[in-house]
């Protein structure tokens, strides 16, 4: 039973041995052989690894892909199996679908598409990438399409840094100090000296026993210390606050809708554009359905809010960069005109351009 996958990825070949290379080369790669599909208009069973047939017929096979709709890649096909070409199909997932687009363009699949103002190369390489988009877009009867449209937000929030800090010690430091001071020192003194006179009753009485006794007295310096707080170093903080501006870039996703051409959405007066398109492009033998993108883009920038009051030439460059990213297998160049006219129409200048 074939396994689950998310995307067929087709291409046309000039004959059942290039598609056979291809398949070969597929399942080497690691593409399991169940999911591998080739067909061509005479059934050849020997082309398998899996045919058509398996699965009701050559349109059962494109029910199967595109469903009831009729389209412009359902038509190449068809065309091209019609005309003797081989179809090989491949059931991918999402991490294969590169790897078996290299694969299948290394044997040289043929455009199926009527693009004759491209390139050969250029034909090979854009038909690769409408085919895995044109397949991808088509969910199974009983599967939805879900495109996650995402967006982010911002959350500030706070959080404590360490920015620093003080540290404080304290000890204790001796250092030798000196003071002068005067002391006073006294000193008993004893002289005898002659002396002649007559005594007298005082003399006398001094011959009595009698005792004199003198002190002597001295200074010396006393040494007291006292310890005084003189300065007090005070540690602590002071808090402030601040309002700081965060700036950061949100992505979010944008889905554009466009109605493809038929489609119920898509049912607006587009007379205008088709006369453009007959007067610009017709006589070229393109398809009105290839530019109608790029007259709806036009028209759609034309009305959005943001080039309000701007001219075509001022917005030219943005236009040109958004459409490159929406359209990548469209030059500017090829379909500027297009989108002028689209966007000339709500600004009311549009004028159909004369025939060339």
């Amino acid at each position: 039973m074939p396994s689950r996958t998310d995307t067929s990825i087709i291409a046309a070949f000039r004959s059942a041995t290039d598609a056979q290379a291809a398949s070969t080369e597929l399942q080497a790669a690691g593409i399991s052989r169940e999911n591998i599909y080739i067909e061509n208009a005479s059934h050849d069973q020997a082309a398998r690894p899996k045919a058509a047939s398996d699965q009701g017929g050559i349109k059962g096979w494109f029910k199967s892909i595109f469903g009831d709709e009729e389209d412009r890649d359902r038509s190449g096909y068809e065309r091209a199996i019609t005309q003797g070409h081989v179809l090989l199909r491949v059931d991918a997932n999402q991490n294969q679908i590169q790897a078996v687009e290299d694969i299948l363009n290394r044997h040289s699949p043929i455009e199926v598409h009527d693009d004759s103002d491209r390139s050969g190369a250029e034909r090979t390489a854009n038909a690769r990438t409408a085919n895995a988009r044109t397949a991808n877009a088509r969910p199974d009867k009983d599967q939805t399409a879900a495109v996650p449209v995402v967006q982010e937000d911002l959350q500030v929030g706070k959080r404590q840094v360490l920015r620093g800090g003080v540290r404080v010690y304290s000890r204790i430091v001796e250092e030798p100090v000196e003071e002068s001071i005067r002391l006073r020192e006294e000193r008993a003194r004893v002289e005898r000296r002659p002396v002649n006179r007559a005594a007298t009753d005082a003399d006398l009485s001094a011959g009595e026993e009698q005792v004199i006794e003198v002190q002597e007295f001295a200074e010396e310096p006393v040494v007291a210390k006292q310890a005084r707080v003189v300065e007090e170093v005070r540690i602590g903080k002071e808090v402030s606050e601040r309002t700081e501006t965060v700036r950061d870039t949100l992505r979010h996703t944008e889905v554009n809708v466009e109605p493809t051409p038929g489609s119920a959405a898509g049912a607006f007066d587009d007379s205008d554009f088709r006369t453009d398109f007959q007067t610009r492009y017709g006589a070229a033998g393109a398809s009105y359905d290839a530019y109608l993108p790029s007259y709806r883009y036009g028209y759609d920038m034309a009305s959005d809010p943001q080039y309000k009051g701007r001219s075509f030439e001022d917005v030219e460059p943005e236009l040109q960069s958004d459409y490159g990213r929406r359209y990548p297998n469209d030059t500017w160049e090829k379909m500027k005109e297009a989108v002028r006219y689209g966007w000339n129409k709500v600004t009311g200048k549009s004028k159909t351009a004369s025939a060339r």
